[in-house]
């Protein structure tokens, strides 16, 4: 236990005893060094308003000079305002307030203390969400894309993730944070373009109590909170100049200073960069520093957009379906290959969130849920097909009705292998049943792949 005022002190030692607990108090980060150097200590408690110094400014050389403070409980004042417990929960594990309730107390000091704490995975949600929106990629482009992603997730170097709006460089970022080593700790994003550029050295680094007027209190920067984790630095290619410097120092150092701080923070943190500009050019025109692309660029991915990805529409399509019916009122969305065949012309200038966009207006408008090639045809911009020619057969265009045909023949066959060749689950993706999915099998000539089909 660090820093706590003797009521506070006698509060915390009487419920950690009473579950059975041996507690060692030090009155100080400083103190705390020694114990931690040579103890084996479960948890930590850390009183961050105890003296009169705002404890945030100690839990850098907690965590980062000491031996292994395991999970930090960090207790804050409930009279500190909202933005000091929101700053305070960025570099702890658990945030409990005094005076303290019961229940609370006990209960973080029971998580601190279970056998998987301090090795923190995320969300099981968001990586089943992860994992499952990448297993969407059918395309031979985005296949590649994956086999990159698993090579850059399985070694620790910095990534630049480039393409246009919308293609998904969010997903790529979480997908090589949560298939690395690195998955147990922080993933934290900071778009370059949204913060306004006199703040963004303060969201990245950090800032010191008085270090401009209205930094009233310490604030921690996204750097330091993405300790042993991830940075993800969205839109990298509008970081000022003077910034560019600062962040390249950190790539090649690993350390900073926080804005009007003169001590140097350590910090171990695997950086993604993503942009939607030519970040060459950027550098060729002298916008861009090319010290600090070359030490962005030690692996690139770059993204196809969607227009390039057709083979993935029918997958994509139904997982966004998926999402948006359990965000809305929406019961049971149907796509139909008339539909598929309508997106499938479309030139999507904005990517995977323009397409959910439109399905989502699509279902507002549609009284059955069950979408079809005219709902799409009312509501896509005029003069917006592919420029691509029209797929032709012996010198003529494709009929509409045989190109409808092919797009459902290849929805079928995506679902069979999606699936596995299991016949019920190629059906439900597809909100078919299975005698309306064995009869188009038929209708095409498919054969389900294994005897676990049936």
């Amino acid at each position: 236990m660090v820093g706590a005022d003797a009521p506070v002190r006698q509060s915390l030692v009487h419920v950690i005893r009473d579950r059975g607990y041996h507690c060692v108090f030090v009155g100080s980060v400083q103190e705390a060094l020694e114990p931690l150097a040579h103890g084996d200590f479960l948890f930590t408690v850390l009183d961050l308003t105890s003296n009169g110094h705002d404890g945030l400014d100690f839990v850098h050389r907690l965590k980062f000079q000491s031996g292994d403070p395991g999970p930090i409980i960090g207790v804050v004042d409930e009279r500190d305002n909202h933005r000091a417990v929101e700053a305070a929960s960025l570099v702890v594990d658990t945030v409990v307030s005094q005076p303290f309730r019961h229940d609370e107390l006990e209960a973080a000091i029971k998580e601190a203390a279970a056998p998987s704490a301090g090795t923190r995975q995320p969300p099981e949600h968001a990586l089943a969400r992860i994992g499952r929106e990448i297993e969407l990629w059918r395309s031979p482009r985005m296949r590649e894309v994956l086999e990159i992603i698993r090579e850059a997730a399985r070694i620790d170097i910095t990534v630049l993730v480039t393409g246009e709006t919308g293609t998904g460089k969010d997903l790529v970022a979480r997908a090589i944070h949560s298939l690395s080593a690195r998955r147990a700790s922080p993933f934290v994003k900071v778009n370059c373009a949204a913060v306004p550029r006199d703040l963004l050295e303060s969201e990245l680094f950090g800032h010191e109590r008085g270090a401009f007027t209205g930094a009233d209190k310490l604030k921690v920067g996204k750097f330091e909170a993405a300790h042993r984790g991830t940075i993800f630095l969205d839109e990298i290619g509008d970081l000022h100049p003077a910034l560019q410097a600062k962040l390249l120092h950190v790539l090649q150092d690993g350390d900073f200073s926080r804005v009007g701080g003169k001590s140097t923070l350590k910090v171990d943190v695997r950086v993604i960069a993503a942009t939607n500009v030519e970040l060459q050019k950027r550098v060729n025109e002298g916008a861009f520093r090319s010290d600090l692309f070359y030490r962005l660029n030690v692996l690139s991915i770059a993204l196809p957009p969607l227009r390039d990805c057709a083979d993935d529409l029918p997958e994509i399509c139904a997982s966004l379906l998926d999402d948006i019916k359990t965000s809305g009122d929406y019961v049971n969305p149907r796509i139909t290959p008339s539909a598929l065949a309508a997106l499938a012309r479309y030139d999507w200038p904005g990517n995977v969130r323009e397409l959910r966009n439109i399905l989502e207006r699509a279902l507002i408008l549609s009284d059955s849920g069950r979408l079809t090639g005219e709902d799409f045809e009312r509501i896509l911009p005029v003069g917006s097909a592919k420029v691509a020619a029209p797929e032709r057969a012996g010198g003529a265009v494709v009929p509409l009705a045989q190109a409808e045909a092919a797009f459902e023949k290849k929805t079928l066959e995506h679902a069979l292998l999606a699936s596995n060749g299991q016949i019920a689950e190629a059906a439900r993706r597809l909100r078919i049943s299975r005698a309306t999915f064995y009869k188009k099998l038929s209708k095409y000539g498919l054969a389900p792949s294994g005897s676990s089909a049936v």
